[in-house]
């Protein structure tokens, strides 16, 4: 049975738990800045879908797929660690392309080359994301700690743990539609060299995120 209660309180939980900007914060605003709203949201649908799937693997009690994922826990991070450093290294080495181009066509190459980014990036960035976001397996507690406190008292239904997976990734989603929405809004105020400048410092929190994922499996 849907509880208009829980689901609003488990949105407010995914909205707080999305809202902190972390590495795939950064990861989201970069995407955003270079490529477009749409590799923008699709860094945040693929961040809440991660979410979700280990939402779901807690609220149904699939003990041997947590423990299978918390055993390797070590290692995952080393991936997660690897990929953001290399996705900084790359962010810091990358140009950043001007705003404008000087053959004559205007703005139309840009968005040309901004639709061809989206339709063949954005399931690369969606992919990419969810990947990553699925590297760190201790969301899996840090959802059945959630499960215990929002249930509402009785048994934990089927009903129960769906609506809260389904509010908590409302709220998440609602949370990247706002910071895309905002980047977007700014990005075309925002001066070539300043982008450059957001770039590189993206590139070295990343690096930096990186760093600490692997120091946390050592």
């Amino acid at each position: 049975m849907f509880s208009t209660t829980l689901f609003l309180t488990a949105a407010g939980v995914g909205l707080a738990v999305a809202a902190p900007v972390g590495p795939m914060g950064m990861l989201c605003i970069r995407r955003t800045l270079t490529e477009g709203p749409r590799a923008g949201l699709a860094i945040g649908l693929g961040i809440a879908g991660g979410d979700a799937i280990y939402g779901l693997v807690a609220a149904l009690g699939l003990v041997s797929v947590s423990q299978f994922m918390l055993a390797y826990d070590k290692p995952l991070h080393i991936i997660a660690g690897l990929f953001l450093l290399y996705l900084g290294i790359r962010t810091m080495l990358q140009k950043v392309p001007a705003d404008n181009g000087s053959n004559g066509n205007g703005n139309s190459d840009k968005n040309s080359k901004l639709a061809a980014i989206g339709h063949a990036g954005a399931l690369k960035a969606f992919a990419s994301a969810l990947l990553l976001t699925l590297t760190n397996p201790q969301t899996v507690i840090m959802f059945a700690a959630l499960f215990t406190t929002l249930a509402p008292r009785g048994p934990f239904s089927s009903g129960v743990a769906l609506t809260t997976v389904f509010g908590v990734f409302c709220g998440s989603i609602a949370w990247w539609c706002f910071l895309v929405t905002a980047v977007s809004l700014a990005r075309h105020a925002i001066g070539h060299k300043l982008r450059v400048i957001i770039d590189r410092i993206a590139g070295f929190a990343l690096a930096a995120f990186g760093v600490v994922e692997i120091k946390r499996a050592i």
